[in-house]
């Protein structure tokens, strides 16, 4: 069988340099979609009528959860500069449809970045690879992710098992494996995910911005968070992760960010399952730790919205800025 290539793992080690703060813009009000949450005012950043031509913004594309709730596609960002989309991040359910919404082509990427290998945040991936069938060839696509564990494979031989010519689930488009068949050959590369063992990661990706894998806790999945550079902006992705991501606090604390995009997936309640995903004072305390000049809440679920009210005041406990909740294709200007 003839293996997705996969590049190599060992990837310097880097800190992420303080950033310049950015405002986005004072929050607005707005009522939320029936069946999404009972709350009736969900602070909104102002959002434009559509991500700028000109600089970098981060599009939100998908803001749910695991469960399929009201309208919200599953978790997936996208990155453009200059009006073209250039770095997308996870892939859930439905991101297809939000990434033709926004006006995104496979073929303006530079790389594709996994949080982890959940359905949630993985499951769209090769419903945008089959769009991008249809734009052509050109340079390699450059693929970034966890390594395996128990029940989880790695990112390399998740893509070889979905795409590979020989009994992958979606043979046909095998052209992903070497570049043949009018796509983009796939350049893998899987990132240690285990924090006792993986370091932050600088990632080669591209000259017009930087990005730093850091290992994250989410349970018995390997996972990362994401810090990326522009210019004089920046912003961290926390993905899926646990209090117990402490080596990712301590990078980052101090950085101060433009944006924090934190996955709001539990409320303070008890029955939450802890060991996956940080509560809204656990999101209070690592964005008190990092500074950044905005939290954007994303990756919602009902149950976190139904809390909201208490969620905004836990979270407010250690940080002082403001906070926002995403909805599918918010633009956050950086």
């Amino acid at each position: 069988m003839h293996a997705l290539r996969t590049t190599s793992t060992a990837l310097a080690a880097l800190a992420l340099s303080a950033c310049s703060l950015a405002s986005i813009g004072s929050d607005a009000q707005a009522s939320t979609a029936e069946n999404t949450a009972v709350v009736t005012n969900i602070p909104r950043g102002e959002q434009p009528a559509k991500c700028p031509s000109e600089g970098a913004a981060l599009q939100v594309l998908g803001s749910g959860g695991p469960i399929a709730e009201a309208d919200r596609a599953g978790t997936s960002y996208l990155l453009w500069i200059d009006g073209e989309a250039r770095l997308l991040i996870d892939a859930g359910p439905g991101s297809i449809l939000r990434f033709a919404q926004a006006g995104g082509k496979v073929a303006t990427l530079d790389a594709i970045l996994l949080t982890h290998l959940h359905g949630d945040h993985a499951g769209g991936l090769a419903g945008i690879l089959n769009t991008g069938g249809f734009e052509g060839p050109g340079l390699p696509l450059l693929v970034y992710g966890p390594d395996g564990a128990e029940r989880f494979p790695g990112t390399s031989e998740f893509l070889d098992r979905l795409l590979s010519k020989d009994g992958g689930a979606f043979a046909y488009l095998g052209g992903y494996d070497d570049g043949s068949e009018n796509k983009r050959e796939l350049l893998v590369t899987d990132i240690v995910a285990d924090q006792g063992v993986g370091a932050p990661a600088g990632l080669d990706v591209s000259n017009d911005y930087s990005v730093i894998a850091y290992p994250v806790n989410h349970a018995a999945a390997p996972a990362l968070g994401f810090a990326v550079e522009v210019g004089e902006a920046s912003f961290v992705i926390t993905g899926d992760q646990s209090a117990q991501s402490e080596r990712f606090a301590s990078e980052l604390t101090g950085s101060k960010p433009t944006i924090l995009f934190a996955h709001h997936v539990i409320n303070g309640q008890a029955g939450q399952p802890r060991g996956l995903h940080r509560t809204p004072e656990e999101i209070g305390e690592l964005a008190g730790a990092v500074e950044p000049a905005r939290v954007v809440l994303t990756h919602n679920m009902k149950r976190s919205l139904d809390d909201l009210e208490n969620g905004l005041a836990a979270i407010a406990k250690s940080y002082s800025g403001p906070v926002s909740v995403a909805e599918d294709l918010d633009c956050y200007a950086l």
